[in-house]
């Protein structure tokens, strides 16, 4: 029971909430002990998912804005951050040669914040279909530029090195005197999720984040009540966009490489597929859906060995990648009509049922 207004509104507002947080984050910190590389690698991923999972969660979930261009978003980033980490002698490609880790992050963001600025009074007079059409032009005109833009991204089939993450001197993807590139990565993309899933649930349970449900919810009702609907769908554009730029940078200098043609349609679906998956408005959610995304093709890729029809090979029909695909999509329509609230409903569910057993109301 609560007794005040601050602590409905607390970050943790109970004791099994801080208890069950310390011993994840205790959990989480200690598994590159345990873990093989290819498993770090893996989970650490799934953090930088989370990441790009929570921007389109604040911009689709709690604003209601439809957005299926967040691939566009992601690619900026991974562009801004190599360009800005680029070698600057290098004559095929942009470089300048700032290799620190928090500088060439911050300028993803921003640049792709800023092209969400650009972008937000067009989404902002649209709602619904026309809204989830409009970005879902940004994908095919950001498909079309990096395929063409040889000098910012190498060019198809070639495409160039991404941001390198070095802080302080130290390249923590190569292996230090004590621990693995994997181990390192995996830390620092750890950091990384805790540091932007606060920011998301402080923006969520803030004033911006109330204007964001209101407009949801009822936009001609928030107007109503003073909310300027407008501002409000092109902060959430511009947080969503900055979200999105940062995740894209740091995936791509986990996979150390980028090629043009991986920012395309189905990447903003497989974000999709996570906020749908995990659970529309939780930040939590966005975690649970980036981090199943994330391992779901680990799992998949086992298929040839139970299923001979399927292929491992991508010249084949049908093969695991198309079978991945097919997935998503499945995925989506199945959480839509028996769980619309995701992953996080059903841990919901499951939380409610024990804190009420041995009683069934």
């Amino acid at each position: 029971m609560y007794t005040t207004y601050a602590q409905d509104m607390a970050l943790l507002n109970t004791r099994g909430k801080k208890v069950g947080l310390g011993a994840l984050l205790v959990l989480a910190v200690l598994l590159p002990f345990v873990l093989q590389d290819d498993l770090l690698r893996l989970l650490a991923t799934g953090c930088v998912l989370s990441i790009g999972a929570i921007g389109l969660n604040l911009v689709t979930g709690y604003a209601g804005q439809v957005s299926l261009g967040h691939a566009f978003f992601l690619g900026v980033g991974a562009y801004t951050a190599s360009v800005v980490a680029g070698d600057p002698e290098d004559e095929e490609v942009w470089g300048l040669g700032i290799t620190f880790l928090p500088v060439w992050l911050l300028a993803a963001g921003v640049v792709a914040a800023v092209l969400g600025l650009v972008v937000a009074p067009l989404a902002s007079r649209l709602r619904g279909l026309y809204l989830a059409i409009v970005t879902l032009g940004l994908v095919f005109i950001g498909e079309h530029v990096f395929r063409e833009w040889d000098s910012l991204t190498g060019g198809v089939g070639v495409g160039r090195q991404a941001a390198e993450p070095v802080l302080f001197g130290m390249d923590l993807s190569r292996r230090s005197e004590s621990f693995s590139g994997d181990q390192q990565m995996y830390w620092l993309m750890l950091a990384m999720l805790l540091l932007f899933a606060l920011v998301g649930r402080n923006i969520a349970r803030s004033a911006m984040g109330r204007s964001f449900a209101a407009v949801r919810d009822r936009d001609i009702a928030a107007e109503i009540t003073g909310v300027d609907v407008r501002r409000v769908k092109r902060r959430a554009f511009v947080v969503s966009s900055f979200y999105a730029g940062c995740a894209g940078a740091l995936w791509y200098s986990i996979l150390g490489f980028i090629d043009p043609s991986s920012f395309g349609l189905l990447l903003s679906v497989q974000f999709i597929a996570m906020v749908l998956i995990g659970g529309v408005a939780t930040i939590s959610g966005s975690i649970m859906g980036a981090f199943f995304i994330a391992l779901l093709p680990r799992l998949t890729r086992e298929l040839p060995a139970y299923l001979p029809f399927l292929s491992s090979s991508a010249t084949d029909t049908p093969n695991v990648f198309q079978f991945e695909t097919l997935l998503y999509g499945l995925l989506i329509v199945l959480f839509l009509i028996f769980e619309p609230r995701g992953l996080y409903g059903v841990w919901i569910r499951v939380r409610n049922y024990w804190k009420a057993w041995p009683f069934s109301y």
